[in-house]
């Protein structure tokens, strides 16, 4: 699972002995800026450097004084959890002009500092930017001016920068996600789901405006997620006329267009309606798109009763999401490894995330693209909207014509394993992707089990709605796997002429699908294309990254950690055990542990024994000796048959007598339940749809003389992220990947995370950066696999 030794890189080999790294937030705020702050401090204290706050963003580098100050282990303490930035954050006009940032130089040379870590946006960052081109001449000038002696040029001759996006509206070019969007979704949704249930009570439409004046992600993703009638973004002005069409279908009517309001011929009046609006709106006209414009065109043309809701600094608020939390400390340890990597020829950097993996591009490029307007995630939004009349939430238009020259082919879909939240939106994209590619969808209830029993019925657009934001599992699910019923099985495909399968699930469902295959050689019937969706908390599923469900486990996980720390807070000094699920897969626990920041993780892919046990003890003694008041450990609930919690529970107790008293808690089933978190709704919903697409392509293509046949292969696949794509993958050429007696990948990726919880728990270990991310370019047509919201 890890890399051979030969691999890893030491950090004596990437020393950072005598320098000095100052960190600053600046711009606009973003939930997870702090964890990244965190872990630049922590990267850079362990590799040997001096790390300084920069308060107050660049107008605290201009002030000088009491605004850049030397940072300890202890000082990002119990600051992962809080949103906002606690070194402050503030546009400096000064810094714009060659004066201030005279000030700002010499204020740095006085401290030796020759290394910044800018977390901003793209004003921020071309400051920096700037900043680093005009070095050397303002050293010049400060030797001219008798500020600094002359052998300080030559000492410091160099300014490195390294960047990392802090952005709720994501409107940054060469990353997927910054941080902050992630968090920005979280309070969108919350807000969304709330009112949800007093617009049905009185039969209301919403009007909801959300942050984003260049960048509609925001609006568009959360559209998705909440299951939105219309929306409207800054990238895709809408045609002429769309007033009309948006209210026929809010009102699901026809209108008369020769008339000045729209008559209603025929009402069928929904419960509910939601319109997601972005606060930079326009129209071909270039003419602003406002809230209140909506709102009185859906009062006067439908009568409908309209509120408007501007959720404004409320998406700025608020504690992290879990995804925030990992990806901010991944960026900020991978900028502190930049910094030590850094020669003088060496550009200014931004770190990003692509797909599931951290690259570095020039700054430069990416702001050049973001101001011609290049960014390939507004490309890619055009491309997602085109064509669908705007109505984001139903990926395809409702009115839609299937192609009269495509078959119609009966597509069944179910869920399989224990609930995942995010199962149900995935089986709402299915529905209604499949009604509009022309075929007939059916509904099995409870997975294999309802299947043999003939649970099957047909599915419409209709019953699906309000599905995406509902936890578990609506058509319900059983672990039951298909081998001793694929008779009845086949007879029921038979009946119901089942020419396609889509199935949902976990590890049970990647079985299932390799005994459906093999069962191809008895049962014709089975001889269809085949398709598995990952959606298991516990993300043990071979050749996929990421699973439907895991992110709102994870979110649940560090919630409940939050609170429990809470409750030492002001208490004398407290270690809690906690215990996660995930079988004998160690996802929960680790990245949980990362983002909740433990002081350690026992997971069942990293043997470890009474000596590890007893140096953790050692090293939370020493850290509690300090000023550290709280200790998190976590432990995967198959970690180990004979340190099961309640042993370790009792060490820790015994072990910290006088230094520290224990408490345990077991998170069990809550880590299951919930509504899905955004990234789950729009990950069931994105490769859903992608599926569908496949089935679709795979059906006319074994389509002949009447009947559908596909015997091969790559007709039965598992559809999974892959490091930067979404790849189809025969189950069949998976058996060799997977540890069936643990129910685990053989390799997993995140297992290259866990030294980074370690470092950040300062503890010494290596750390592997063979797979660290490398200088690359910009490239504005980024594959059409892999959506932005995919590594959100």
């Amino acid at each position: 699972m890890a890399q051979p030794d030969s691999k890893k890189i030491f950090f004596e080999n990437l020393s950072g002995a005598g320098k000095a790294i100052a960190v600053l937030t600046s711009g606009g705020d973003a939930q997870g800026m702090n964890a990244a702050v965190r872990a630049v401090v922590r990267m850079g204290l362990y590799v040997g450097a001096k790390v300084y706050f920069i308060h107050e963003g660049y107008q605290g580098m201009v002030d000088g004084e009491e605004n850049i100050r030397e940072a300890t282990w202890e000082s990002v303490s119990s600051m992962l959890q809080v949103g906002g930035t606690v070194i402050g954050s503030a546009r400096c006009k000064e810094f714009r002009t060659h004066e201030g940032r005279l000030k700002a130089a010499y204020n740095l040379v006085q401290r030796g500092i020759t290394n910044l870590c800018v977390i901003g946006g793209d004003g921020s960052l071309t400051g920096a930017n700037l900043f680093r081109e005009e070095w050397s001449g303002l050293l010049g000038e400060l030797v001219d001016q008798g500020l600094i002696e002359a052998d300080a040029v030559q000492k410091y001759s160099a300014l490195h920068i390294v960047g990392m996006v802090g952005s709720i509206d994501n409107d940054f070019c060469g990353t997927d996600m910054t941080i902050g969007t992630d968090s920005a979704l979280h309070r969108i949704i919350e807000v969304v789901d709330a009112i949800m249930t007093t617009a049905q009570s009185h039969q209301r439409t919403f009007v909801l405006e959300v942050m984003g004046r260049h960048c509609g992600y925001l609006a568009l993703v959360s559209a998705l997620a909440c299951g939105a009638d219309w929306v409207l973004i800054p990238e895709m002005p809408p045609e002429d006329g769309w007033e009309e069409k948006m209210c026929e279908k809010l009102s699901c009517v026809c209108f008369s267009a020769s008339e000045t309001c729209y008559s209603v011929i025929q009402t069928r009046m929904k419960r509910l309606n939601v319109i997601i609006v972005a606060e930079g709106a326009i129209d071909r006209s270039n003419k602003p798109i406002t809230t209140d414009y909506v709102k009185n065109l859906v009062v006067k043309c439908l009568g409908f009763d309209t509120r408007v809701t501007i959720l404004g600094h409320v998406q700025r608020g608020g504690t992290p999401s879990a995804f925030d939390r990992i990806l901010a400390s991944r960026m900020g340890v991978e900028a502190v490894l930049a910094l030590l990597e850094t020669t003088a020829n060496t550009p200014a950097c931004v770190v990003s995330l692509y797909g599931n993996q951290s690259v570095r591009l020039p700054l430069m490029e990416c702001v050049q693209m973001v101001s011609i307007g290049l960014s390939w995630k507004q490309a890619k939004t055009h491309t997602f909207t085109k064509g669908r009349n705007e109505v984001g939430n139903n990926h395809y238009n409702s009115d839609k014509t299937p192609d009269t020259e495509r078959h119609n082919f009966n597509v069944a879909v179910l869920n399989v394993g224990a609930p995942a939240a995010g199962m149900n939106a995935a089986v709402r994209s299915a529905v209604r992707v499949g009604i509009s590619e022309g075929h007939k969808m059916f509904a099995v209830s409870d997975g294999f089990e309802g299947f043999y029993k003939g649970q099957i019925k047909e599915i419409k657009w209709a019953d699906v709605g309000g599905w995406t934001g509902q936890g578990g599992s609506l058509l319900g699910t059983k672990r039951t796997l298909p081998a001793k019923h694929v008779e009845k099985i086949a007879e029921q495909m038979r009946k119901h002429n089942i020419n396609a399968l889509l199935v949902i699930g976990g590890f049970e469902a990647f079985e299932s699908l390799l005994q459906l295959f093999e069962a191809r050689a008895t049962y014709e019937e089975f001889c269809i294309p085949m398709c598995m969706l990952p959606a298991t908390i516990s993300n043990n599923v071979p050749a996929t990254d990421l699973s439907i469900g895991a992110d709102t486990a994870l979110n649940a996980i560090v919630e409940t950690c939050d609170r429990i720390k809470q409750s030492a807070s002001g208490t004398k000094r407290r270690v809690f055990i906690i215990e996660t699920m995930g079988g004998y897969c160690g996802y929960l626990a680790s990245v949980g542990g990362l983002a909740a920041g433990a002081d350690a993780a026992y997971i069942y892919e990293e043997p470890f024994d009474i000596r590890d046990l007893q140096a953790n003890v050692e090293h939370l003694t020493e850290k509690m000796k300090t000023s550290i008041q709280r200790g998190l450990v976590l432990r995967n609930e198959n970690s180990n048959d004979n340190y099961t919690t309640d042993f370790i529970y009792q060490l820790y107790t015994e072990e910290g007598k006088g230094v520290f008293d224990c408490r345990k808690n077991v998170l069990g089933h809550m880590q299951q339940g919930g509504a899905p978190s955004p990234f789950d709704r729009n990950f069931g919903t994105k490769i859903s749809a992608k599926a569908m697409q496949w089935i679709s392509k795979k059906l006319v293509e074994t389509f002949r003389h009447g009947k559908v046949f596909a015997n091969t292969e790559d007709s039965c696949c598992l559809l999974g992220m892959r490091r930067r794509a979404l790849v189809f993958q025969p189950v069949v050429q998976l058996k060799e990947e997977t540890d069936f007696v643990h129910r685990i990948p053989k390799e997993q990726w995140w297992l290259k995370l866990r030294p980074l919880m370690k470092i950040l728990a300062k503890y010494k270990t290596s750390y592997d950066v063979s797979d660290s991310g490398q200088l690359e370019h910009v490239v504005c047509n980024r594959p059409r696999d892999l959506d932005a919201s995919v590594a959100m």
